[in-house]
């Protein structure tokens, strides 16, 4: 089975690039927009006029199948801004802890008094 092959003009071709340039919308979007086949078509008609992406431009990559395509939901959001929280929490309480047992070994040695608990003491 032979696919149809599509032949744009120079003019549709350039029109396409100058859009990608000076508008917000994706390579994904034109191509759907155009009913454009072929994922890097944009791409190499930049390369064929000699242009280059604009300042603040990146390419956006076309999504395949094995991508990730989903959004994350507010829910998923939040609850990983909470587990980095949490995480900076514990780095921020694993160096106290660390700071008050050096503190604890310094007071030992300078005064020569046990501070600590011996194991086995009762309570």
């Amino acid at each position: 089975m032979k696919q149809k092959v599509n032949f744009y003009s120079d003019e549709f071709k350039f029109k396409v690039v100058q859009e990608y340039l000076n508008s917000d919308l994706s390579q994904l979007e034109l191509l759907k927009k155009y009913s454009i086949g072929g994922n890097s078509c944009i791409t190499n008609w930049m390369r064929k006029f000699g242009l280059k992406e604009g300042p603040k431009r990146k390419l956006k990559p076309y999504p395949t199948t094995m991508s990730k395509g989903k959004k994350k939901t507010p829910e998923e959001r939040a609850l990983e801004e909470k587990v980095k929280e949490l995480e900076a929490a514990l780095k921020y309480e694993k160096l106290r802890s660390l700071a008050l047992d050096t503190m604890i070994d310094i007071a030992e040695k300078n005064l020569k008094i046990s501070i600590r608990k011996k194991p086995g003491t009762k309570q």
